[in-house]
C-alpha cells in the first residue's frame, strides 16, 4: 500500500521549491501542483462514481483560468510548460516529472481511458500507482499545490488513510509575496466578482490593477486560519506543521522529519542535493517596507498569526 500525503497552505511559502526538492528522492513521487491543475474539489473529486473516460477528462481538459493567463500573455511562473490549450496535466504535473511529458500524456491515456467505472479515489489510487511505475518511483506519493486549503475536507473524505503536512511562512512575508505574484492578483480579482460571474476574465486587469498588500495579509490571514481548522479534526499522528522559516534555518533536520512522516528514507545524498537547491537569504522581505507600512501588514496578518499560535 502506498503512503499518501498532501502538503497543504496558502502558496507562497516555499512550496514549489518543496516539490523539486521532493522530486530529487527516488522514492517519493512528487505530484508537483495536481490539485491546483484541476479546478477546484467538486469538479476535481466528484462525487459519483465516473469511467476511465470521464476521469481522464478530469485530468486532461484545459483549465480555463490558466489557459486565459497564459493567452493574456500573463501565465504562472510556476508554468513549466504554458502553452495555449494544453491539457491540464501538462502544465506542472507530468513536466515536473519527464522531459517528455506529451509521450507521457499519450501513453496515460491510453491506459485511463480503459478503466471500468468506479468512485474518483479509486481512480486516483490507481493513477498514483501507474505514475510510479511510469516513472519509477517508490511507495511514497507526496501532492503539493498552493492555495490548496479549500480542497483539505474533501480530500480528508477521499482518502482516510492520506496524511497531512501544513506547509505556511511568516504572514508579512508571504503576504508580501502574494502581492507580487500573477495568480495571488488573479485570485484578488476573481474574489471581488460576483459568485455568477463567468469566463472569460481580463488577467491582464488583475496584474495591472493597484490591490492594497494588506488584503494579501487579510487573505492569508483567512487561508491559515482555515487550514488550521480542517486539520485540527486530523488524528495527530496523521498531520504535521513545516515553516518555511524552519526549512531554511535546518534544512537536514525538516527534510528528514518530513521524509519520514511521508514513508520515506530520507538519505544522506538526497540531504546534499536538498540543500544546494535552498538559499537561506530568503526571508524578511517584509522588513524593507516602511515602518507605517508594515505595521498595517502586520495587523492585517494578526487573525492567522494567532491561529497558528493556538494550534502548535
Amino acid at each position: 500500500m502506498r503512503h499518501l500525503t498532501f502538503i497543504v497552505g496558502t502558496g507562497r511559502s516555499g512550496s514549489t521549491l518543496l516539490s523539486r526538492i521532493l522530486n530529487l528522492h527516488p522514492g517519493i513521487l512528487s505530484l508537483n501542483e495536481l490539485l491546483a491543475s484541476l479546478q477546484d474539489p467538486e469538479r476535481g473529486l466528484p462525487a459519483e462514481p465516473l469511467t476511465g473516460d470521464a476521469f481522464w477528462r478530469i485530468l486532461a481538459d484545459v483549465n480555463p483560468v490558466f489557459d486565459a493567463m497564459i493567452n493574456a500573455g500573463v501565465p504562472l511562473p510556476e508554468f513549466l510548460r504554458p502553452r495555449p490549450a494544453s491539457p491540464a496535466l501538462n502544465l506542472m504535473v507530468l513536466p515536473h516529472l519527464t522531459d517528455d511529458p506529451d509521450a507521457a500524456l499519450d501513453a496515460l491515456a491510453r491506459e485511463v481511458t480503459r478503466w471500468p467505472r468506479r468512485p474518483a479515489p479509486a481512480h486516483y489510487r490507481a493513477f498514483f500507482d501507474l505514475l510510479s511505475a511510469r516513472f519509477g518511483r517508490g511507495d511514497a506519493v507526496v501532492e503539493r499545490s498552493g492555495y490548496s486549503v479549500r480542497w483539505i475536507p474533501r480530500l480528508r473524505a477521499a482518502f482516510p488513510e492520506a496524511r497531512f503536512v501544513h506547509l505556511y511562512r511568516d504572514g508579512p512575508d508571504c503576504a508580501l509575496s502574494m502581492s507580487r505574484h500573477v495568480a495571488y492578483r488573479v485570485i484578488s480579482l476573481l474574489r471581488d466578482l460576483p459568485p455568477d460571474s463567468a469566463l472569460p476574465f481580463d488577467p491582464a486587469a488583475a496584474v495591472a490593477r493597484d490591490v492594497p498588500v494588506t488584503r494579501f495579509g487579510a487573505l492569508w490571514s483567512e487561508l491559515v486560519t482555515e487550514a488550521v481548522a480542517h486539520l485540527d479534526a486530523v488524528p495527530p499522528g496523521s498531520r504535521t506543521t513545516l515553516s518555511y522559516e524552519d526549512l531554511l534555518s535546518a534544512p537536514d533536520r525538516e527534510l528528514t522529519r518530513l521524509a519520514t512522516f511521508a514513508g520515506a528514507n530520507p538519505d544522506d545524498g538526497w540531504l546534499t542535493a536538498a540543500r544546494a537547491l535552498l538559499d537561506p537569504t530568503r526571508r524578511g522581505a517584509s522588513r524593507r517596507l516602511a515602518p507605517d507600512a508594515l505595521a498595517r501588514l502586520r495587523a492585517s496578518c494578526a487573525p492567522g498569526i494567532r491561529a497558528l499560535a493556538q494550534s502548535r
